[in-house]
């Protein structure tokens, strides 16, 4: 903080041979007196929970980054230039550190991030109207963005990360983790294979007992009972040239030998048909 300001010439001649002979005295130097931009713009961003002292080091990195690609023959300000590269790197860090969960890849969620609570508290301090839903119109008129994209970020904003391995009570005598509440809608894995076993083994004692059946008894089963779109009677009986009562008659007789044959191979089940 008590490098001394540079003069625009001065600072031109630094830049201008850090550019074109490498020199890193004149790198120090350049650097070393902006240093207070870099605090400055840091401390800009201390309410984001992230420690200052990474704040002004990543700070640093952007410093750097516009001093590698400053063009002194523009004739303008390093701190003029200099001062987007840090923020930048700044913003940076803070999305990539803020949550566990990555935020902020596209520009409108880069801008309702930084934004969002500046603009909330702005609008509290005017006497707008604080609900919710107003809260999110104003927000998303004065940036540009839709309302959706207002309140997935205030959401996300409002709460902090939760580990899912934190016991559920505080202290030590907590023996629960939030994971143990998290509930699972699909089947166990023994229900899993218990259903696979038994279909199998369904799907063979029904192979077996469908042969028992005559070729149009067993056609007229197929196309009724073991499709997803069943024939209707009368359908089936202009395709097999019988009428549809006596589609019905052999669909019925088929579903009796059919019973009959699964009772007689396996005593033990109960075959159902519907």
């Amino acid at each position: 903080m008590h490098a001394p300001y540079l003069e625009r010439e001065e600072e031109k001649d630094l830049a201008t041979r850090w550019r074109e002979d490498h020199d890193p005295g004149a790198l120090h130097r350049l650097t070393a007196s902006h240093m207070r931009l870099v605090i400055a713009i840091a401390a800009r961003f201390r309410h984001f929970g992230l420690p200052m002292a990474d704040l002004i080091q990543e700070g640093n990195v952007g410093l750097l980054e516009a001093a590698a690609r400053f063009e002194p023959e523009r004739d303008i300000r390093f701190s003029t230039y200099a001062t987007w590269w840090i923020r930048a790197a700044i913003q940076d860090y803070i999305l990539r550190n803020w949550s566990i969960v990555r935020g902020g890849t596209s520009s409108t969620q880069k801008s309702l991030f930084f934004n969002l609570r500046r603009l909330r508290a702005k609008l509290a301090r005017g006497g707008i109207a604080v609900e919710a839903h107003h809260l999110h119109q104003q927000i998303a008129a004065a940036i540009g963005v839709s309302m959706d994209d207002v309140a997935l970020m205030d959401a996300r904003l409002s709460g902090s990360d939760l580990s899912l391995n934190a016991p559920i009570q505080d202290g030590e005598s907590a023996s629960s983790d939030r994971q143990d509440f998290l509930v699972d809608g699909a089947p166990l894995q023994d229900e899993l294979v218990q259903d696979e076993i038994d279909t199998g083994r369904w799907s063979g004692w029904l192979q077996d007992a469908m042969a028992t059946l005559s070729p149009r008894e067993a056609r007229i089963l197929k196309e009724r009972r073991l499709k997803d779109d069943g024939e209707t009677l009368e359908s089936l009986g202009a395709t097999l040239g019988i009428s549809k009562e006596r589609v019905r008659q052999i669909e019925s007789r088929a579903l009796e030998k059919l019973r009959l044959a699964l009772t007689r191979d396996h005593p033990h089940q109960r075959p159902t048909f519907s």
